[in-house]
């Protein structure tokens, strides 16, 4: 079974290299809880399918030009990093930055809970 730090260290691996979907398919929980800020649409989304399903939504609604991903920090049971995405919205073609900061929460060596902050 995998430590925080190791499923930390793999996570940031693969998001730097906008391996997003691997990701979740590898290091989460089938009862993940993803939790964005209550001014968010489904800000609450529960399981792997649906955790999939929002993923697979992001990567139709953005174009990703670049991923920052800072290293994480960890303890325990969490770990936190630093996302900064490079998108442009495909419905209107506004192009920005998505900032934000996720934390993490792992057991039994897999990710139980995934919260943004932006």
């Amino acid at each position: 079974m995998m430590t925080t730090a190791e499923v930390a260290q793999i996570l940031v691996s693969l998001c730097r290299q906008g391996k997003f979907e691997e990701a979740v398919q590898t290091l989460y929980s089938p009862d993940v809880v993803s939790v964005e800020p209550e001014h968010t649409p489904d800000n609450v989304v529960k399981g792997l399918e649906a955790i999939a399903q929002k993923g697979a939504y992001f990567a139709t609604a953005f174009q990703i030009h670049g991923v920052e991903v800072s290293d994480a920090v960890v303890s325990n049971q969490h770990f936190s990093v630093m996302m900064a995405l490079d998108v442009t919205q495909n419905d209107n073609g506004q192009r920005y930055v998505m900032d934000e900061i996720c934390v993490y929460q792992v057991k039994e060596g897999k990710i139980v809970l995934e919260q943004f902050f932006f």
